[in-house]
């Protein structure tokens, strides 16, 4: 059963504020991951590491000169559907992970941070982690 809509708003609003699009069913997420060039695309979550780690993270390295020419997110126990198609159909072989960031260019996955990498860092560590990433992939050619 997904989480109750009222509770999570302001969850969502952590990453809409900066510009992140919602991709809240598999037809927008395989839409969005279709998207020519880079997109950051970030599984939200409720737990405590996504509110005050992984999405100021976020917002702070949107901040940055490089950055994803889309960034979108699913709501993992909101967005079920949209959630299971990013995870079945474009990390496969990657384990679910929420929250979790993955980097695409022109639809293939170049690069993805874990929860288990999330939850032991801070959010400028983490966001400095981001920068790296869309300074390697988010280019016009990738290092």
């Amino acid at each position: 059963m997904p989480y109750p809509e009222p509770l999570i708003i302001p969850m969502r609003e952590d990453l809409t504020k900066f510009g992140v699009v919602e991709a809240r069913t598999p037809e927008a997420v395989d839409e969005t991951v279709a998207t020519p060039g880079t997109v950051l695309m970030i599984t939200n979550s409720v737990c405590g590491c996504a509110a005050g780690k992984a999405r100021p993270a976020i917002g702070m390295a949107l901040q940055h000169t490089n950055r994803p020419d889309v960034a979108a997110t699913v709501f993992a126990g909101a967005d079920v559907a949209a959630t299971a198609a990013l995870r079945e159909k474009h990390l496969k072989g990657i384990p679910p992970s929420s929250p979790s960031m993955a980097l695409f260019r022109d639809g293939q996955l170049v690069w993805a941070l874990h929860r288990f990498e999330i939850e032991s860092r801070q959010a400028p560590e983490i966001a400095k982690i981001l920068v790296e990433a869309f300074d390697r992939f988010c280019t016009k050619t990738p290092a």
